[in-house]
């Protein structure tokens, strides 16, 4: 049973999981050669393959947030890149940019509503004044 887990199961778990990491991860964090070399790499040999694209393909843990600003939670971590500890993104309570695009959808939002309103005030003027008689008795 030992003998099957180690010689079939890990090294197709290792290949799936490789390949498909591989396939998720994005262009500009793949590290050596170009994206579509390491998935050929990955599917055409196993179990080499998939170990090749953990150890040099890809850039993990502080090697990726280091090339965004220095370390993580640096101010200097530009658009795109992690800025929380770990690589992971920021949450949106904490993104001033995130919160100020709510702002700018709300104004905009509030000014449609004006609008609307105007033109549902204008509509109602203009239905009452086409019901009530010309001479000014209702009737």
């Amino acid at each position: 049973m030992l003998r099957i887990l180690l010689t079939i199961v890990l090294p197709l778990a290792l290949w799936v999981w490789a390949f498909v990491d591989c396939l998720t991860t994005p262009e500009d964090e793949v590290r050596h050669l170009p994206k579509v070399v390491w998935v050929l790499i990955v599917l055409l040999f196993p179990p080499l393959g998939p170990i090749a694209w953990l150890i040099a393909g890809r850039q993990r843990g502080f090697l990726r947030t280091a090339t965004a600003g220095g370390y993580p939670g640096h101010p200097s971590a530009g658009p795109g890149h992690p800025a929380a500890r770990g690589g992971r993104p920021q949450a949106p309570d904490d993104d001033p940019e995130f919160l100020a695009s709510l702002k700018k959808g709300d104004n905009e939002h509030e000014d449609m509503l004006k609008q609307w309103e105007a033109d549902l005030r204008r509509r109602e003027r203009e239905l009452r004044d086409r019901d009530e008689p010309e001479d000014g008795r209702k009737g």
